[in-house]
């Protein structure tokens, strides 16, 4: 998970997880391992949801300025920096996502074991 958080293959630690902003790599450039087979599809923007809410947005609401001051100045002085926080954390948490499937053992090939829709 690691190595996944610091943007690298999970297997070696070495080539790039990432290719661009979030596209995952077709095969590591140091080992060669198939990344593109982990399935993390709407896993990590749910959990950045989570995060960021928890971590910047629940806290803010203890603030009396956000309850007193005009909503024209709140909503962009608080999305403004909420979409910031969004987007930086977003390649953090694909990674480290990318990271467990690696240690758990999960791949898209296995879709079929771990849907709802197998035991029809």
């Amino acid at each position: 998970m690691l190595r996944g958080l610091r943007g690298r293959c999970p297997k070696c630690g070495e080539g790039k997880l990432f290719w661009r902003y979030l596209k995952v790599t077709p095969n590591c450039e140091a080992c060669g391992h198939d990344l593109a087979s982990y399935p993390a599809d709407d896993g990590p923007a749910y959990l950045t949801i989570l995060l960021v809410g928890h971590l910047i947005i629940a806290p803010l609401l203890l603030f009396p300025f956000i309850w007193e001051s005009s909503p024209w100045i709140v909503v962009p002085a608080t999305l403004i920096p909420l979409a910031i926080a969004t987007l930086v954390a977003l390649p953090f948490v694909k990674g480290g996502f990318i990271g467990v499937l690696y240690s758990v053992g999960v791949r898209r090939s296995d879709a079929k074991l771990h849907t709802a829709d197998a035991a029809d």
